[in-house]
């Protein structure tokens, strides 16, 4: 049985308090559609078309995109019909097992707390790009200082700070792709490229089999934050209406912001191009395009659009790595002090322990010889891969679970099509991605254990917090018959 809130155990004033319905149907949209834009895109785009040839990266990342599109209507049946901040350890607690939901919650939150500290280490390297000569702790303290006041604001805060950055980054890759189409047609840049690039040499699949494996395993890393719109769920405004409409934007989204991108670069600039290989603004797939169009500023234009992605990604990991402790916390499964909200509705302790964490993880990473930033780091390569199999499985036993109590389907205000394929489809996927991600490793005449054992250490952290949590706590799987929905809290917020 799923652990339920005692307001009687709660902080002094504690049961009085909610979180705030501060997001509104802008915010959600926003940031379901920026969610998976990132340097994995502006950056990392080009080294997949580099590995795979342009059919093979378009192939990987669209296989990868319908996992994530089944995991992401999943979530939003879930999400609609019990809309609670920090879904992912509340499903699991309720619909699976409480050792579940206490492992998921907890590697949710130490994922994110660690990418605020990648994403600082990040800002420092974008700004030295104009100011080379400036100091590290200028830019990453006041960056950490801008997204720790966004959402100490208010859930407001967070949403509106979101919004733009998803809008400057969404804006970006627009202009891109006209900027490309035109180009292909020779409208701008000169010569018409047409498909001459998927051609030459051994494109469409220069990588073979083995190449698009490996840009399959990697695309799945480019994804990862489209989750969060699930979190955001407990506290948007009118969520059976909303999460289902953000949750329906997903497949545009990975058509639009991924496919299409990446079938324009493969277009315009052929596989064979060294630069393509690199990670550097000065030669990202996107600048190369801009400048081949004529546009001189194109460096700084992207260096700023990837600023405005690492503060996207950084503002969202400390919001949905709160809420989710702030969820844990009325679970039962976390201190209590970090359920306790101040009067605009902000889990204010949970806000600033995250911090603190994201923070000691990278003066780890700038002090020493970062050893332990890079394991931290290594540590939650394969979490998204984690979290997203935990919400498959979550929903998988959800529905069952729904109907074998008698319900019907029409009692959800969104259904996930192709059940239950769809969650069976990510689960798959999902296994093969967790155990084949460093699978380079093992091709070699000398395995490096060392990049092994740093790559996989996320699993026995994970099976470390769930199976330790069920010794000690002596749970079980939830039967079905038994799995709690919450009609009453479902009525409240629909």
């Amino acid at each position: 049985m799923a652990i339920q809130q005692d307001h009687s155990t709660l902080e002094p004033g504690q049961a009085g308090q909610q979180l705030k319905r501060g997001l509104k149907s802008r915010h959600l949209t926003m940031i379901s559609i920026g969610g998976a834009i990132g340097t994995g895109l502006f950056l990392g785009s080009g080294a997949a078309i580099h590995t795979a040839g342009p059919g093979g990266a378009l192939l990987a990342y669209a296989l990868v995109g319908a996992m994530v599109f089944f995991v992401m209507t999943s979530l939003g049946e879930m999400s609609a019909f019990m809309p609670v901040s920090g879904a992912f350890s509340t499903y699991g607690t309720k619909f699976v097992d409480p050792a579940f939901g206490f492992a998921l919650g907890w590697t949710y939150w130490f994922n994110w707390a660690m990418t605020i500290a990648a994403e600082l280490t990040a800002s420092t390297m974008i700004m030295k790009f104009w100011f080379p000569d400036s100091p590290s702790l200028l830019w990453s303290m006041s960056f950490l200082a801008l997204i720790f006041f966004l959402n100490y604001l208010s859930v407001k805060g967070y949403g509106e700070g979101e919004y733009w950055f998803s809008f400057i980054k969404v804006s970006a890759v627009i202009i891109f792709i006209i900027v490309g189409v035109l180009m292909i047609f020779g409208i701008m840049g000169g010569e018409v490229i047409g498909f001459k690039n998927f051609t030459i040499d051994d494109a469409p699949f220069s990588g073979g089999f083995l190449g698009v494996f490996i840009v399959f395993v990697a695309a799945g890393f480019s994804f990862q934050g489209t989750e969060i719109v699930g979190v955001a769920a407990g506290e948007s405004e009118d969520p059976a209406k909303n999460v289902p409409k953000a949750i329906k934007s997903v497949f545009w989204r990975i058509l639009l912001f991924y496919v299409l991108a990446i079938f324009v670069i493969g277009l315009i600039i052929p596989y064979t191009n060294p630069d393509l290989q690199s990670e550097s603004v000065m030669v990202s797939p996107f600048t190369i395009v801009f400048e081949k169009a004529g546009l001189a500023f194109a460096a700084s234009l992207m260096n700023a659009v990837i600023l405005t992605a690492v503060l996207s990604a950084g503002n969202s990991s400390l919001y949905a790595s709160t809420r989710m402790l702030y969820s844990m916390a009325k679970e039962g499964q976390a201190p209590r002090i970090f359920a306790k909200l101040n009067q605009r509705g902000v889990p204010i302790a949970a806000i600033i322990l995250t911090c603190a964490v994201g923070m000691l993880a990278f003066f780890s990473s700038i002090f020493g010889d970062g050893i332990v930033y890079v394991w931290l780091m290594n540590s939650i390569g394969i979490t998204g891969f984690i979290f997203w199999l935990g919400i498959s499985i979550s929903h998988y036993r959800f529905r069952k679970a729904f109907l074998a109590q008698g319900h019907s389907l029409d009692e959800l205000p969104y259904h996930a099509k192709w059940y239950p394929f769809g969650p069976i489809f990510a689960i798959v996927i999902g296994l093969i991605v967790i155990l084949a991600q460093n699978f380079q490793a093992f091709l070699a005449d000398k395995i490096d254990w060392g990049s092994v054992v740093a790559a996989y250490m996320g699993i026995p952290l994970f099976l470390l917090l769930w199976l330790g949590y069920k010794l000690i706590k002596k749970t079980k799987v939830v039967p079905l018959q038994e799995c709690e929905f919450d009609f009453a809290d479902h009525e409240k917020h629909n």
